[in-house]
Formats: structure tokens, C-alpha cells, sequence
């Protein structure tokens, strides 16, 4: 046995050690086989809606409660912050058990409270998500001979002036026979499952089934409240229930009770477990998704080549035609003509309010090295949508860890622009630590008191904020402050060419130079505008989002045409006298989040009509300024950094004294 063979065993060895003694498994991807009979527990999760945009609590209407209590399902902090408040529900199934018309609970009689409650969530449209081993219960209807796919059940339904509740849920799980011994052949690695010990009861010849699927259906059903108040929870219905999806029996009044059952039946479908999650992904449109994103890329391609190739071919016809003039030929030609190479005294003069383009350099950085991991960790499958929260935990943990980035990128431009000095670097890496993280506090601390106000499970807790303000200060500060003090130590930019002490008037230009600058962010955002409807469709209409690939090859264009329309408008600056291009530099690219906060207003406007309230709204505009804002910190900070190298390569490539 070869070293190579011998170490593969020894890692798959050790991987079933800790799978089977301490439980660890990527989240999401650890399959669990049931035997016949085995329970099955259903899980609630909160309360959601596009209309409104606020998630409340499953319990908080008068639903049948678990005979245990309501217990708190473990969550993790992005859950949390996504507004997930997962419970256990009363629902109890046994795996290839067919059951049907199971008594659930009878409710008290409803109050004016409960009964006005519950109008206002079935007139704001609000759906009922029910969870079974990590799967959503998905929900089939058809409209115009298409079968769409959604994920819950509305909590009831409107018919002319009668309010009608779905009391009677018939659930279909799909289970597919639990085919691979043990874990070597699940890798797939071959000769090696000799040697490797089976998962669980190793030998059993009963066979063990896997969930590969959740439907439901709901019906309102008219229940007799009489017959049923001598059963308990999980006795059979007295008489055999018809679930009409397409009529509704169950109206909703003060002071009459509701009474909720449910049907179950297995069926075995030939569906890996890994392919489970291809019902709910395969989501209408995909073909015009696909199609609109590689358009997208190879018009935006085109366009960015086609800048690139007369861009660079501008440049080096200039430093070709200077560098072929001898000294005396150059000084004649400083005189005669005009551009780039007459403000060499001017051009690396330090900008207006150098600190703030420093942190607002740094906390790009951060953000930008935050995404690109992020969603190269989603595309690998890291982050899928089987493991909820796993995204947003995954984008606070990489930003933390990328504060070391931010420090020392921001102290080193700043000593570079204050020409080496290092007194006060600990100021300038306390600001990038909480410039952003502060702006973003605010922001959420106020949307927050609407959520409270409103009696929302979006709100955070009040622990979870402790736990918020720890992350910040006692991780994300101290990290920076290490970036900042190796930034202070490492060698700063030496500038290629010498500053004037007295600047050079800049002649006037026959149109604004900033009218120039916004308008250069159109195309940044004609590289990701169609991505963007897709993931503006995925936060506000409960959609799934799963092609990051794609969207990390959209983030990848999307900065080289910053770093690209970042230049020229470099350059063009340049040529026309203009050396005050520090900050023009950077909202040159930064401008694309203007269009953004533009768009997300037209799709408030056309797409979420329905949005009702104008506490939905402000939430809505809130967590759109929070975007756009963490969006021009990136890609400013990409435009200006490509324009910094572009200017320092441009003016240390040809002798100008």
C-alpha cells in the first residue's frame, strides 16, 4: 500500500471518528436515515410575507401549541438577524406511516384580538413555513397551464367579505430508501470501504429511508367543535375528512373555536438525497435568468475590452511621443502644449480631508474582500441554502477577519499621503473601525425600534445587540488596530515626482467635472442590473437564491470595469489640467451606488406594489441605503486604488524634470 493510498485512509478514519464522537458535519450536508416507524418532528419557522416585509411569530396567532411547551429550535446569528425564529410545532409524523384525518387541537373560542390578528395576516397575505429535516414545505399550484412552486401556505384566504382560515394540512413527504453502508462509498473512494466502519447500527439488514422531500396542501375544512372535545392530540377524526384545495368551509368569527387536523403519506421517489434541493431551486424563469446574465457578460466584456484597448494605446502613443524628445525638445514642448504632463508639480498634492479617503479606502477593502470570499465560499457550496444563516454568519465572520486588511491599507495610504509620517495612526485605524460599523449600527438601531414597535421577530433581541457590540469591539476594533500598526511599520509609497509648493490654478472647464464623474457610473451598473433584480427578487419575495456563480463572475467583471471607467476619467481629468483627482477617482466608480438606490426605488415602486404600510416602506428604504452605502465604499475603493497605480506607473514611467 502506497504512502498516498494509506494517508487517504487515514483521513477518511479520522473523519469518521469525529463524525461519529463529537457530530461534526458541514451544515446541511450530513444525511439522516430513519428506520420504519422512527419520528419525525416538524418545525415551525416565522411568519412571512412580501407584503409587509416583517416576519412575525408562528405562535403568535392562535395555532395548536406542542403537548411539551414551545421550545426555541438551535439557531445560529445569522438565522437571527434574517429574522428566523425557529420552533418545535405539534406536528408529529412516523417515517413510511401513512396516517390520515389525525386530530390536532381544538382552540379556545377566538377574542376580538386574536380574530382582528388574524384578518390582518391573511389580508396582508401571510404564509405559514413549516421545516422537516432542514427541508421547507414547498406548496404546488397552477396558473395558465405553469405549475409554480412556493415554499408554505397561506394562513387563509379572503372570499368576498368571509374570512376563511386553512385548518386541515395534507402533508406528502417524498423518502427515498437509504442506499450507501458507509461513508468510504459515499465518497466515492473505492478499494478503501474494506477498512472503513459503517455508520450506525453496522450489519442491520432493516431498511433505513431518507427525506428528500416536503409537500403540503392546505384546505379549510368545516369541523364539528362538538365532536371532537373528548379527543386528545393525535386521535383519529370521528369522520372521514374531504380536502378540496379549490372550496373553503372553515370560516373565522368571535367567539367560535377552531379545530386544525392533518393527513401524512409517504411516498418513495427515485431522488438522491443531494438532489433534494433541486424542487426548490428550480424556480420559474431560469432560462431567461441565465440567458439575461451571460448577455449581460458578454455585452459589458465587449464594452470594457474595447475601453481597455483604446485606453492603453492613448497612453502609450503620449509616452512614446515624449520619451522619443531629447531634454531640450521636452521643455519646449512643456510650453507649447497642454495635458497630463503639465501638472507633475500638482498631481500627488495631498487631497482635501485625506483622513476620511483614507478610512473610506479602508473599510472598502474590507467590504470588497468580504464579498468576493463570501460568494467564492457560496459558488464552492460552503454557504448553500440548505444551511440557513450560514451566508450572513459567513459575511460577519470573513468582515472581522478582513479588519486586518482595512487597517493597514488605510494607515499605509495615509502615511503615504502625509509623505511617511506615522504620529497618529492609531486614530486613523479607531475611525476605519468604526466609521462603517457605525454608520451600519445606526441605521440598524433605528429600523430595529420600528421592528419592536411593530411586535416583529426581525427585531433583534436585545442579547443578540450585547452580542453585536462584543463581535465589534472586542474582535473586529482590536483586529484593525493590528492592521493599522503593521501598516505603520511597513514602508510607505514614494511619490515619483516632486510637489510644488504653490498649486496650479486649474483652467476652467466648459462642463462640471462632477456631472462627468456621476454619470461614469452607468456602466458599472449595466454590468450588474439584471443580477440585481434576481437578488432584490430573493431578500424581498421570499425567492431562493443559489447561482453564485454567476454572481461571483459578475462581482469579478463588475471590478474590472470600476477599475477601468475609474481610469479614464483619471486620465481625462489629467489631460485637461485637472490634478484634484484623489476623490474624483474614487466616486468615478463609487457613483454606480446612486443608479442602485435609483433602482431599488423603481422596484419598490413597480415590483412591490403590494408593499403595504409606511413602516414596510421605511424598512425597505433603510436596509437599501445600508446596501448602496456598503456598495460605494467597494467599488470607490477599486476605482481609486486602480487610479492611484495608474497615476503613480503613469508619472514614474517618463522623465519629467
Amino acid at each position: 500500500m502506497d504512502s498516498s493510498h494509506r494517508f487517504r485512509i487515514w483521513v477518511l478514519t479520522i473523519f469518521v471518528f469525529f463524525q461519529s464522537g463529537f457530530g461534526f458535519y458541514l451544515p446541511g450536508s450530513y444525511p439522516h436515515k430513519y428506520g420504519i416507524g422512527d419520528p419525525l418532528s416538524v418545525k415551525v419557522n416565522s411568519l412571512t410575507s412580501i407584503d409587509t416585509e416583517m416576519p412575525f411569530s408562528y405562535y403568535s396567532l392562535p395555532f395548536c401549541k406542542p403537548p411539551e411547551g414551545v421550545k426555541d429550535s438551535a439557531e445560529n446569528l445569522g438565522e437571527l438577524l434574517m429574522g428566523d425564529r425557529i420552533e418545535n410545532s405539534p406536528y408529529r409524523f412516523k417515517m413510511y406511516t401513512n396516517d390520515s384525518g389525525i386530530f390536532l387541537c381544538k382552540t379556545d373560542p377566538l377574542s376580538g384580538d386574536h380574530l382582528k390578528i388574524l384578518k390582518e395576516r391573511i389580508d396582508e397575505m401571510y404564509q405559514v413555513n413549516l421545516i422537516l429535516d432542514n427541508l421547507p414545505a414547498i406548496r404546488y399550484t397552477k396558473k395558465e397551464g405553469y405549475t409554480l412552486r412556493w415554499t408554505g401556505y397561506p394562513v387563509g384566504i379572503k372570499v368576498k367579505d368571509a374570512y376563511y382560515i386553512f385548518n386541515h394540512l395534507r402533508f406528502k413527504v417524498l423518502v427515498h430508501k437509504y442506499e450507501e453502508a458507509n461513508v468510504a462509498r459515499v465518497m466515492g473512494t473505492g478499494d478503501a470501504a474494506e477498512v472503513i466502519p459503517t455508520i450506525g447500527k453496522g450489519g442491520s439488514d432493516v431498511p433505513g429511508y431518507m427525506v428528500v422531500g416536503f409537500e403540503v396542501v392546505p384546505c379549510s375544512v368545516m369541523h364539528n367543535a362538538d365532536s371532537v372535545k373528548n379527543l386528545k392530540m393525535f386521535d383519529k377524526y370521528p369522520s372521514a375528512i374531504k380536502c378540496d384545495p379549490t372550496t373553503v368551509g372553515m370560516p373565522i368569527n368571535e367567539g367560535k373555536p377552531i379545530v386544525f387536523t392533518y393527513d401524512v403519506s409517504f411516498e418513495e421517489r427515485d431522488i438522491k438525497w443531494p438532489s433534494r434541493w433541486d424542487a426548490y431551486l428550480k424556480m420559474e424563469g431560469s432560462k431567461v435568468h441565465w440567458f439575461s446574465i451571460l448577455n449581460s457578460l458578454m455585452v459589458i466584456t465587449f464594452l470594457a475590452g474595447i475601453v481597455l484597448v483604446i485606453f492603453l494605446r492613448t497612453v502609450r502613443r503620449d509616452l512614446t511621443r515624449y520619451e522619443e524628445l531629447d531634454k531640450e525638445a521636452q521643455a519646449q514642448m512643456n510650453e507649447e502644449l497642454s495635458g497630463w504632463k503639465l501638472v507633475v508639480g500638482d498631481v500627488f498634492r495631498a487631497p482635501t480631508n485625506a483622513d476620511l479617503l483614507c478610512v473610506m479606502v479602508g473599510d472598502g477593502v474590507q467590504i470588497l474582500g468580504m464579498a468576493v470570499v463570501t460568494i467564492l465560499f457560496a459558488a464552492l457550496g460552503f454557504m448553500s441554502p440548505a444551511s440557513r444563516g450560514t451566508l450572513v454568519t459567513g459575511m460577519l465572520f470573513f468582515y472581522m477577519i478582513l479588519g486586518i486588511a482595512a487597517g493597514y491599507v488605510a494607515v499605509r495610504l495615509w502615511r503615504t499621503i502625509g509623505c511617511g509620517d506615522y504620529k497618529g495612526w492609531v486614530s486613523v485605524s479607531w475611525k476605519v473601525a468604526c466609521f462603517f460599523p457605525g454608520i451600519a449600527f445606526l441605521i440598524l438601531t433605528t429600523l430595529n425600534f420600528l421592528l419592536w414597535g411593530s411586535h416583529s421577530t426581525g427585531a433583534i433581541p436585545i442579547s443578540l445587540f450585547i452580542i453585536l457590540l462584543l463581535l465589534w469591539f472586542c474582535i473586529s476594533v482590536p483586529l484593525t488596530l493590528v492592521g493599522g500598526y503593521l501598516g505603520a511599520k511597513a514602508p510607505h509609497i514614494e511619490y515619483p515626482v516632486r510637489t510644488n509648493q504653490i498649486p496650479r490654478e486649474i483652467p476652467a472647464q466648459k462642463y462640471p467635472s462632477w456631472l462627468l464623474v456621476l454619470g461614469a457610473g452607468t456602466l458599472p451598473f449595466g454590468t450588474l442590473f439584471i443580477e440585481l433584480f434576481f437578488i432584490m427578487s430573493s431578500i424581498w419575495m421570499g425567492r431562493v437564491y443559489y447561482v453564485f456563480g454567476f454572481l461571483f463572475i459578475v462581482l469579478v467583471l463588475l471590478i474590472v470595469v470600476c477599475a477601468e471607467v475609474s481610469l479614464v476619467l483619471t486620465y481625462m481629468h489629467l489631460c485637461v489640467e485637472d490634478w484634484k483627482w484623489w476623490w474624483k477617482s474614487f466616486f468615478a466608480s463609487g457613483s454606480v451606488a446612486i443608479y442602485i438606490f435609483l433602482y431599488s426605488v423603481n422596484y419598490l415602486i413597480f415590483d412591490l406594489k403590494s408593499l403595504s404600510g409606511p413602516v414596510s416602506a421605511t424598512l425597505y428604504l433603510g436596509y437599501s441605503l445600508f446596501m448602496v452605502l456598503a456598495i460605494m465604499l467597494a467599488t470607490g475603493t477599486v476605482g481609486f486604488l486602480s487610479s492611484f497605480w495608474f497615476v503613480h506607473y503613469l508619472f514614474s514611467s517618463v522623465k519629467l524634470d
